[in-house]
């Protein structure tokens, strides 16, 4: 059974949802979001309270009926209070800054990197190690923040690379610890 699916969303205030067949469009104060539901999901709204239903308990309905409940209440929240990724660059000469409306990434390779955003998310450099990336669009944001990082992915050995804020890096012991036992 699925729990997610069942839970109610509650729309806060300033939130506006609108119902069109199968597409939903949901404004407001930070922008507005639309998306068609799969034809086996049905969407209900009443009094300011949004409820999903599905056909059957078979199992890819129930996988249906939690993912749109989830879709939906991430559009609510992104529309009323966005959504923001923080990463973190480490590394001897890793910095980052905004040239316009590129952002421009030196991470130690010959050249630097230059990424334009898409539209619907804001990149701001607060330092030269920090990159945060905001929008409504959860989705959006999470794949913007992913393409940064992997530009050059936290590596173990030396910690160096960009990594998401709090994200811990497993660090490796190295080549030092092996080669004090050999002889030569």
């Amino acid at each position: 059974m699925s729990r997610i699916g069942r839970k109610p969303i509650t729309i806060p205030q300033g939130v506006k949802v609108q119902k069109a067949n199968r597409d939903i469009t949901v404004a407001g104060p930070k922008g507005e979001l639309k998306a068609r539901v799969h034809p086996d999901v049905t969407v209900d709204i009443k009094d300011q309270i949004i409820s999903l239903q599905r056909p059957s308990d078979v199992k890819a309905h129930r996988a249906l009926h939690g993912l749109w409940r989830a879709l939906l209440q991430n559009m609510i929240i992104g529309v009323s209070s966005g959504y923001s990724r923080k990463l973190e660059l480490v590394g001897v000469g890793y910095r980052v800054e905004m040239k316009g409306k590129m952002l421009q990434l030196a991470v130690g390779y010959s050249h630097p990197i230059l990424f334009r955003p898409p539209d619907g998310v804001k990149i701001e450099t607060p330092t030269q190690t920090n990159v945060t990336i905001s929008g409504i669009d959860k989705q959006l944001v999470g794949q913007v923040a992913a393409k940064i990082r992997s530009f050059r992915p936290p590596e173990p050995y030396k910690g160096k690379g960009i990594k998401y804020e709090g994200e811990y890096v497993r660090r490796k012991a190295g080549k030092a610890a092996a080669a004090s036992g050999a002889k030569s």
